[in-house]
Order: structure tokens, then sequence, then C-alpha cells
């Protein structure tokens, strides 16, 4: 089994960044109200290395701090640290084996992303912050079961087939996110809760009338290209 001594010592700083990135992050989520208890976890992948950094298994958010994060490579194997890994390490590792652009994922139970998992359906796109953020709906995924790569390999398969989109709800499981950092992962999340509420709620009033495909498009790249800070 590898250890930090065998990385080089620019990997071993960038792994005492990370794990304070990725600690800040994990307060996030407590932040806009998308995990409850233990459940959810967001990792971050190196750049100096084939690793990524995680929370561990079981531990309540507000005992977790940057030493608490494990750090593992990218088949979930431990690293360093005192914990075992999150019980989605496998898959999360799967995504970043397979989506190399992919430095940051996020997983939640937020409650109305959630509840449309479990419904299985995908969120149509009614909104145009739907159009900027996830260029269209937000897809559902396939049901897996916790504890091997078998969720990663269905969050892959589905994102491929939803370029656009940093998120997909796994079915009758949760929504995962991805991004180019563990923050835009996570921004992903708190959109993905956001959009899943407002749509519940378009429900209740017979439906929204969803955006056409070239107004989609012509918000997405407005907003992947124009908006914000360049």
């Amino acid at each position: 089994m590898a250890s930090l001594n065998d990385f080089s010592a620019e990997t071993r700083a960038e792994i005492a960044q990370v794990r304070e990135s990725v600690a800040a992050l994990h307060e996030q989520l407590t932040r806009w109200g998308l995990v409850v208890w233990t459940a959810g976890n967001v990792s971050e992948r190196l750049h100096s290395a084939p690793l990524m950094v995680i929370k561990p298994s079981g531990v309540r958010y507000e005992r977790l701090t940057a030493e608490s994060m494990v750090v593992t490579d990218l088949h979930g194997q431990l690293v360093d640290g005192n914990g075992s890994p999150s019980s989605d390490t496998a898959s999360h590792a799967c995504v970043y084996r397979n989506m190399p652009e992919v430095f940051g994922v996020c997983h939640t139970h937020s409650t109305y992303a959630t509840a449309w998992a479990a419904a299985r359906r995908d969120i149509p796109c009614g909104l145009t912050m739907m159009g900027d953020e996830f260029g269209g709906p937000i897809p559902v995924g396939p049901f897996r079961l916790i504890g091997s790569e078998a969720i990663g390999e269905g969050i892959v398969e589905t994102l491929r087939e939803h370029p656009l989109s940093p998120a997909v709800l796994m079915a009758n499981h949760g929504p995962f996110t991805i991004g180019a950092t563990g923050e835009d992962a996570v921004k992903a999340a708190a959109m993905t809760e956001e959009v899943a509420h407002t749509m519940w709620a378009a429900e209740q009033l017979g439906g929204a009338t969803e955006i056409s495909a070239d107004d989609v498009a012509a918000l997405n790249d407005r907003y992947q290209h124009i908006y914000g800070q360049h």
C-alpha cells in the first residue's frame, strides 16, 4: 500500500491544501441544508498525483477537520488518514478515472432533489437558471447498490449522455454533482436542490412550461462564457 512518503514534496503540500479545502466544503453542505447527520460527502482530486481527498465514513459534520480528511488513490485504497473512507469513495474514484476533466465530486441527500430521484423523474428544464447551470433537464441515473463502483459507473454513463449537466439524480438514492473543482461540485449540488424545490412547486400549480432547446443552448452558452468574472 502506498504512503505519503512515496510522493513528492509538491504532492504532500497539495494534499495539505486539499484537506483544508474539502473540510471547508463539507461545512458548506450543512450551511445550505443539503445534508443531515453524517449523510453525503465531497471529494477533490489532486493535480500533482493520482490521489483524492474525501471525508471519513460515519463522522458527524461538526467533528470534521482538515486533519480528519482521508487520502485515497483513484481505486479507493487508503493512502493516508486515521479513519475509513466514505462508503461512496469507490464511486467518486470511478468518476475521476473515467472523467479526467473532473476534479470535484459531491453527493447529498437534499430533500427535493432526492424526492425527484425517488420518483425516478428527470427535473424538467423550466427555469432559465437550469439552462444556465445544467444545459437542460437534470437526468435520473440507474438504481445501483451502495458499496462498490456501481454507482460511479451509473453516474459516468448518465452524464456522458447529458454532457452539459454537472448533476445526476441516482434513482432512489440522491444527487451526485461534478465540477472542475470541489467548490464547483458543491455549487452544482446547491443549485440542484434550489431548482428541484422550485420545479416541485411548479408541479403543484399544474406543471412548468419547459424552455425550448434552442433557448436553453443560448442560455447555457452565455452563462458558461460571458457571465461572471473572467
